[in-house]
């Protein structure tokens, strides 16, 4: 049960060196984890500080859905970001739109860091907020697609999955740096320090992206699937116009479609784990914050190990498989997690949300091969990245603010457990459509490589 792969290296060019293999990877891992650390500590500070400080409102629950409001704001950015970036990057390269993103993302950040509150410059303050959000969505939306394509397209054969999980290494990556700054930051500084200027300092990391951006300029080639892509469309009539968007639009839409359904409860359940328990847990049941952020930090680093190893078996029994099983697990891990969380005990809410990390590993880790998979090279980036962003906004995006908005309406966590249930079911619908099509295309064998 599987897709049928594309070609995702140059079959006439000579391989490229281990050591240019693992540069590439590695540098692709690092795009991906810092601008995703970037993207956290916002979701983090949402849930924490950013409700009182730029919307202000005699409600604490509207302040901290505002701030998850402009949380997911930066998630409807994210498919403009894709769609640019894929666009430009199916016909003018991987590497030139990761190292804009990066930049996007460095300069957005910081400026959150140095962004005045409502009580400085007023109305002015949630706007620019707001606008700093978006283009962290743009900036996220552009990378993905570039960092996974440089990762998977430099990949020796029969290791796709493994090299594609070093991108997606950067989500828990992220998370764990990001809570590990606020966490240094929380316990350096009284509570009034931390309101003032202690939750800024995350945000300065932002930074060091820049640095990043330049090596990838200065260091990194473009990928051989690309170049050879290039030199196909270069052979083509020179007036035949070439839209990769158009493409996606009028014959692969389905496609992405099925991608971004077969994502939407990952990145959804994520979301909640790291950002909408944060909130629960401390707003709702009374825990510590320290505590909190250390069980999120602690679960993160499980995935370290596990998003390789799934991605690894990927390669050998196929990636859908894989997909499916942590799909599975999460709708039927969904009501036990939050039975966990409402014991108010820090070790039942590190129990339920470290099972739910591990089926959310499972997916994440042969994803980023699975959705390279779907579409050929003069059209990945673009197909790829919409069908990961659709997911991201319909998911992730809205996924904290669900949370509260569920618990306000109904009072009780299973409302969440229920919302994350309707999206695995769908998550399984769409796999399950997938696998038949890559038995139609591909009878006489539906495994991935």
């Amino acid at each position: 049960m599987d897709t049928a792969p594309s070609p995702l290296t140059d079959a006439t060019a000579a391989a490229p060196a281990d050591r240019h293999r693992r540069k590439v990877a590695t540098a692709a891992a690092l795009a991906s984890a810092v601008e995703w650390y970037d993207y956290f500590v916002f979701g983090i500070a949402a849930a924490l500080v950013l409700g009182d400080l730029y919307f202000p409102s005699g409600s604490s629950s509207a302040g901290v859905l505002a701030a998850f409001a402009t949380f997911a704001v930066g998630f409807l950015a994210r498919p403009v970001g894709g769609v640019i970036a894929g666009q430009l990057g199916d016909k003018r390269g991987r590497k030139p739109m990761l190292v804009l993103a990066l930049t996007m993302m460095g300069l957005a950040t910081t400026g959150i860091g140095l962004l005045p509150t409502y009580e400085t410059i007023g109305i002015a303050a949630p706007v620019l907020l707001v606008l700093l959000r978006v283009v962290q969505g743009i900036a996220v939306g552009a990378q993905w697609g570039g960092a996974m394509l440089m990762a998977t397209e430099y990949a020796p054969e029969g290791k796709r999955g493994l090299y594609g999980s070093l991108v997606q290494l950067g989500v828990p990556i992220g998370v764990v740096t990001a809570n590990t700054v606020f966490l240094v930051a929380g316990a350096t500084t009284s509570e009034s320090a931390f309101a003032s200027w202690g939750w800024r300092v995350p945000f300065f990391v932002g930074v060091l992206v820049l640095v990043l951006a330049w090596y990838i300029h200065t260091r990194v080639e473009e990928t051989p699937a690309f170049r050879e892509a290039e030199r196909a469309l270069a052979a083509q009539e020179k007036g035949a116009a070439r839209s990769p968007l158009r493409t996606i639009l009028t014959r692969h839409l389905g496609t992405v479609f099925l991608a971004g359904g077969s994502f939407a409860v990952n990145t959804a359940t994520f979301y909640i784990i790291i950002t909408g328990v944060l909130d629960y847990a401390t707003r709702e049941l009374g825990m510590e914050r320290s505590a909190v952020l250390t069980v999120s930090l602690c679960v993160s680093l499980t995935q370290l190990v596990l998003i390789p190893a799934s991605a690894a078996l990927s390669d050998h029994i196929g990636r859908l498989r894989i997909y499916a099983a942590g799909a599975v697990g999460l709708l039927v891990w969904a009501v036990p997690m939050f039975l966990l969380i409402d014991t108010k005990s820090l070790l039942w809410l590190a129990v339920g949300t470290f099972v739910t990390s591990c089926f959310l590993s499972v997916m994440y880790g042969p994803q980023a091969a699975l959705f390279a998979e779907l579409f050929t090279a003069e059209m990945r980036y673009t197909g790829a990245s919409l069908g990961y962003q659709i997911a991201a906004v319909f998911g992730g995006g809205l996924a904290p603010f669900m949370m509260v908005l569920l618990l306000e309406a109904t009072g009780t966590s299973m409302a969440v457990s229920a919302y994350i249930v309707g999206l695995a079911v769908i998550a399984l619908i769409s796999i399950r459509i997938l696998a038949n099509r890559a038995r139609a295309d591909r009878p006489e064998d539906v495994r991935s490589s």
